[in-house]
This record gives C-alpha cells, sequence and structure tokens, in this order.
C-alpha cells in the first residue's frame, strides 16, 4: 500500500545529467515546477554555511505489510495473536541494510564520514550538517535564500537536485531541498483569547467543494463539525425501563439487545481509549448525574485524562456543540465497561486544532517522520504558531510518549474526499503498525446514509460538493481504510422490544455506508463483497459509486446510534448518531479483551479477519436503508451490506469464539 507522491513525482520529471568522465550517472531526484506563494528567491547562499542535512532512505517491507498483520490477526494463522513490539515493527519496515550502506558510501564519497552521520531512532532517517559547498557538490545543485514577502521570514533551498542512478532507489527524499514547510509567523499577533473568541477560535474550514481545502485535516471537532452526534431535544420524564427502548436507549437497553452484563471481571491489563478533539470536552457534572441514574458506583470517577498538544478541557462555553460528543463517548464507554479503566485522549487546543495524525504522532513517534512526516496544511503545528493566552499550546509537538490502550474508538471522521490519497495511505499504514501491535481501532461511519459529512454528495462533471440531493456518493475515512474496523447505526424498530431484531437507523440519522474510490477491496472481506454484488447488486451506475467490485466496503459492524440518552450541560438529552454506535461497540470489544487477558491470552488486536470468517457471531440486520443523494441508498440485506455491514453484536457468541482462538 505504499504511495509516495515523490516517487511519482520525481518519475515524472527525471532527467537525465550530463555526466562527467569519472561520475556516475545523475538523474534528478526533484524538482520545484513553481514557486510557492509570497516566497522570492534572493541571495545566493556561502558555501562555507552550514545546512542540517536530513536523508529520508526507503523503507523495507511494506509490500509485505498486509501479510503481516495477516499473520498475526487471521484466526487459521497458527501465529494469530502473538503480537509484535514496536521496536519489531520499526525493524521490520526500516531501511535495509542495502540502502544504508549503499547511501553511506555515496556520503562517504564526497568526503562526508560515517562519523558525522548519524541514523534517527525510528532507522529511517540519516542526519548531518555539511557546508553548502558540499551539498552542492553531493547534489548538482545550488542554494538561494528565499525571503517570504510579508514576514521577511528567510528559508534556504534549491529548485532541483540530483543523485547517481544507483542511489536514487535507496532514498525518498532529501531536506533542505525544494520543500517549502517553514513555518510562517501569522503577521496579525493574537491578542490572549476574549470569551467570545473561544466560541470561534476553532478554525472552520468551508466544504464548497471537494477538492482537498487547507486545514480541514484539523477541523475535527470544531462546533461545526457535522461528524458530531445530532441533538434528539431535551427530556422532561426520565425513561429507564427496557420495555421503552424503542424510544429511549439507557445502557441496560443495549445490555439487553447484545447481552453482555454489567460489571464485567476486571483485567488489570486492560485498556480502553477514547478520543477527543479540542474543543469538545466533557463536563465532570455531566458525568455525575448520569452515573447517578444509571451507574451509582461509579459517581465521581473521571477518565485517564492524556493531554495530547496541549489538550484541554475548555468550559469557558458549554453547549450541545461544544459538550455533546465527549459526554456521549465517556458516559457510555466508562458505564459498560466498568469496572475495565477509560483513558481519553484529549488531542490539539482550542486555536491550531489537531487532525487523527497529531494523534497518531503521539501514540507512535516514529509517525511523526514516516513518508515525510504530517502535512503542515492540514495537520496541527505545534509549537502552536499563532497567538498566544488561554488555550493557545505554545509547547512542542507531541511525538510518542503516549501509550496505545488495546482498544481506541473515535467518533470522528472526514469525507474520502476531502484528503488527498497520498495522506490517507500514509495514515492508513500507520493503522496496521498499530494493529500490528495488537490494538483495535474503532471508527464511525456517518450519520447521512450514502452522502458525506452534511449530506454533501460530488457532482460527477464539476467534481464539486452539492446540496445533496443528487450525484456521487461520497464515502467517509478513515472507514473505508481496510485496517480500521468501522462501525455502522442501527436502531430498535418502533414499537418493538429488545428481544426482536433491529433495523438499520433512519430516524434522524442514517447508517453511514459504501464503496471506496481509493482502497481496493481487502482480501478477509472479498468473498463478502462478492456475494453482496452477486445476490444483491444495487441498481445504481458508476455515476453513483465505485461498482468496479473491487474496492474496500463499509462498514464493517454496527451497533444502535438511536435515541441515546446522556447527561448534558446538566440535563438529559436524546442523542442520534454513529457517534454512540462505535463506543458502544468498542466497549464490547474491550469485554472481551477483558476476559482473554484473565486466561493469559492477548488483546483480540486487529479483528477484521475474525469477524469476516466468522460473521455468525453477529445479529444480521436485513432491514432499512441508508438514503442520501436524492436516493434510497443501499439496503440491509442479509449477510454483508454497505448499511449495517455484519450486524450488531452478539456477546455471547463473540466471547466464545474469541476465547478458543489462541
Amino acid at each position: 500500500m505504499h504511495f509516495s507522491l515523490i516517487a511519482v513525482c520525481s518519475l515524472l520529471t527525471a532527467a537525465i545529467a550530463a555526466p562527467t568522465a569519472n561520475s556516475k550517472r545523475q538523474v534528478v531526484h526533484e524538482r520545484r515546477e513553481r514557486m510557492p506563494a509570497q516566497w522570492k528567491r534572493s541571495a545566493k547562499i556561502h558555501g562555507d554555511s552550514h545546512l542540517p542535512m536530513r536523508i529520508a532512505l526507503t523503507q523495507s517491507n511494506l509490500d509485505r505489510a498486509d501479510e503481516f498483520l495477516m499473520d498475526v490477526s487471521h484466526p487459521e494463522s497458527p501465529n494469530y495473536g502473538k503480537h509484535w513490539s514496536a521496536k519489531q515493527v520499526a525493524e521490520a519496515f526500516a531501511p535495509s541494510q542495502e540502502s544504508y550502506s549503499s547511501v553511506l558510501d555515496w556520503l562517504a564519497e564526497h568526503g562526508i564520514s560515517a562519523e558525522r552521520v548519524k541514523q534517527s531512532q525510528s532507522l529511517s532517517w540519516l542526519h548531518f550538517d555539511a557546508t553548502v559547498s558540499e551539498a552542492e557538490g553531493l547534489l548538482s545543485t545550488q542554494y538561494f535564500e528565499y525571503t517570504h514577502e510579508s514576514t521577511g521570514q528567510p528559508h534556504v533551498a534549491c529548485e532541483e537536485y540530483s543523485l547517481p542512478e544507483d542511489i536514487k532507489k535507496h532514498i525518498d527524499f532529501i531536506t533542505p531541498t525544494v520543500h517549502f514547510d517553514a513555518k510562517v509567523e501569522n503577521p496579525k499577533k493574537r491578542r490572549t483569547l476574549s470569551e467570545d473568541e473561544i466560541t470561534i477560535a476553532k478554525r472552520q474550514t468551508s466544504t464548497t467543494g471537494h477538492n482537498v481545502v487547507p486545514g480541514i485535516g484539523h477541523s475535527i471537532g470544531s462546533p461545526g463539525d457535522k461528524s458530531l452526534p445530532k441533538s434528539g431535544g431535551k427530556i422532561s420524564n426520565l425513561i429507564n425501563e427496557l420495555e421503552n427502548c424503542d424510544v429511549s436507549i439507557v445502557p441496560d437497553c443495549l445490555r439487553a439487545l447484545y447481552e453482555f452484563p454489567p460489571n464485567f471481571p476486571l483485567s488489570s491489563k486492560n485498556s480502553y481509549g477514547i478520543v477527543e478533539y479540542t474543543p469538545q470536552a466533557y463536563l465532570p457534572g455531566d458525568l455525575d448525574m448520569f452515573f447517578r441514574n444509571f451507574s451509582p458506583s461509579q459517581v465521581g470517577q473521571r477518565p485517564i485524562f492524556d493531554s495530547i498538544d496541549g489538550g484541554l478541557l475548555q468550559t469557558e462555553v458549554e453547549s450541545f456543540n461544544y459538550n455533546g460528543e465527549s459526554d456521549l463517548d465517556l458516559e457510555y464507554g466508562m458505564t459498560l465497561v466498568y469496572p475495565q479503566k477509560v483513558t481519553l485522549y484529549q488531542v490539539g487546543d482550542l486555536l491550531e486544532g489537531a487532525s487523527f495524525n497529531n494523534f497518531l504522532d503521539a501514540i507512535d513517534g516514529s509517525y511523526c517522520t514516516y513518508d515525510g512526516g504530517d502535512d503542515p496544511t492540514q495537520d496541527g503545528v505545534y509549537p502552536d504558531p499563532y497567538g498566544t493566552g488561554y488555550g493557545v499550546y505554545k509547547g512542542p509537538e507531541n511525538c510518542g510518549g503516549f501509550a496505545a490502550t488495546k482498544v481506541i474508538s473515535t467518533s470522528y471522521a472526514y469525507n474520502e474526499a476531502d484528503l488527498t490519497p497520498f495522506y490517507e495511505m500514509r495514515q492508513c499504514n500507520e493503522y496496521l503498525k498499530l494493529g500490528l501491535q495488537g490494538v483495535t481501532f474503532l471508527y464511525s461511519s456517518g450519520d447521512y446514509g450514502v452522502a458525506g459529512n452534511g449530506g454533501q454528495c460530488i457532482d460527477p462533471i464539476t467534481g464539486v460538493y452539492n446540496n445533496g440531493t443528487s450525484g456521487m456518493f461520497n464515502p467517509s475515512f478513515p472507514g473505508t481504510c481496510p485496517y480500521i474496523t468501522s462501525v455502522g447505526a442501527t436502531q430498535v424498530k418502533p414499537g418493538a422490544s429488545v428481544t426482536q431484531p433491529e433495523e438499520a437507523a433512519e430516524s434522524v440519522i442514517y447508517s453511514g455506508g459504501g464503496f471506496s474510490n481509493v482502497f481496493a477491496v481487502p482480501d478477509y472481506q472479498k468473498s463478502a463483497i462478492k456475494t453482496y454484488f452477486a445476490q444483491h447488486k444495487p441498481p445504481y451506475t458508476s455515476a453513483q459509486y465505485n461498482t468496479s467490485q473491487t474496492s474496500r466496503g463499509l462498514p464493517d459492524v454496527s451497533a444502535n446510534g438511536v435515541n441515546y440518552v446522556i447527561a448534558i450541560d446538566g440535563e438529559f438529552e436524546y442523542v442520534y448518531g454513529t457517534s454512540a454506535s462505535s463506543p458502544t461497540f468498542g466497549s464490547i470489544m474491550t469485554l472481551v479483551n477483558a476476559a482473554r487477558l484473565n486466561v493469559g491470552k492477548s488483546s483480540v488486536g486487529f479483528i477484521n479477519p475474525t469477524i469476516y470468517k466468522y460473521p455468525q457471531i453477529f445479529n444480521d440486520i436485513t432491514s432499512g436503508g441508508n438514503q442520501g443523494c436524492g436516493t434510497p441508498g443501499f439496503t440491509a440485506v442479509s449477510g454483508w451490506d454497505p448499511v449495517t455491514g455484519l450486524g450488531t453484536p452478539n456477546f455471547p457468541k463473540m466471547l466464545a469464539t474469541w476465547l478458543l482462538l489462541p
């Protein structure tokens, strides 16, 4: 799944430099076609000046990454459950000894001895200082100083550079060269945020077109984020009886629906992680209000708090748009897994925000630089380059230092069309690497059926988002990544009991589902996809969705996401969304882990190969649909479908199946 835009660009722009009698054949590795906006070339850099050179070595074994993951995740593998350590993962994907030695030899030929070169802890980078004259000779280029017209900030770069043909295959890219990723200070210095400013501090991103918009990566969690849960209004009379679960979902409804008990035996090795993005924040009083009614022994309990990149529990603004998501996730996550421990990963400050990449950086330090590192136009940049004051984080970016829990649930998502394939593939590979280490990643599939966040669909001619009444279906990401588990939503049928089959969510929300336009169908899903198309082929054309029958389908599973009762801002309110179904499904997987760990087995890790091998451990959902884009969408049918996946959890069957596995 390795995909390098740099490699593609270098192939497209490769040119052969005229060799001298004693030189190796040189090939242009990277070339900048145009000057970035507001940057102007000024002086030639003096040859005695020093540059901090960094060489990104080509990684090994990415073509075998899927094979490695299946080896520890497929229930028929003799190595099932034998998860790798972080050190093993780093070593498996580290550049080859051939790459390391070849590049060192090449540097030595140019007078840069091995003693001057250091290899990074992630093994993927070589660092050394060189004079400008040495760097120019090494790369057959010239360095200039560039100046930013608005700020006067200087930057050193070249316009192209070349490598020997036999060395090119060992190097992804080198800095400083053609890249302009210098962090430019905002010329409008921000003052300390006032109370009114806090409400708009989070950057809002326009979605007038699905072409990649800078900043959308770290817009998640903002009050206008369409992946947040939907309010169903305040509750005047609290209903807490099982016979009313069709209109009011409380923890006991979920236990009855999926047959799992309260107070499941504790495993000290077990853990459940829930990820939130500032300014979303829970209120302690809301947790206690919920616990008093549904789990009295937990009154006063709080999640373990991990603050990443300045993540904070802002309490300056209290409303559904700021507290609904976090209150929902923690009230149900903590109640359903009790007495297992829950960790809250709170990511990003009030101003800069954060992306999924920022979170991944914190639990895997090697990801900070993997495949060139994060995208400064999409991911939160720290230290926060803008302003000072309340909620603005001026500390260093968190690269590593935070442990990944056994199960991690995230109730936020992008549209797949919002981000570049390179950005998504880089991130998807990281979920694979964490899956190798025994981590289960769950993401909500979206609340707008076959449409994207906010009901957006894609005009097949212009490629821009429209009003959602027509156009191409718009699947979610990371739901389309083959290395996470995508969770859709169901509901108790009106007038039905918890003992009767559920249906796809069709009240306020529609379960997100469909087929990827970026990722191929993984091996574990091929049979389910083939059966679905053979028996239930949808009545739509390629103008509406990816009809190739060779792309990743979502969701994988589902859980109830309608009529949840939550305590928020001191009152009870109804909530709807896959934002509810993902933490509920994650809670059940956390209990499965507790049982396995208590008998000396490993965590379940990446669950998709197992659930597709044993679909009978789910309650198949065969009614309802996920309308959108002016169509009825897809329909829930027998077997896997792009509405509810394989179905909802049957805890006794899930537990029995995973306890039989090694």
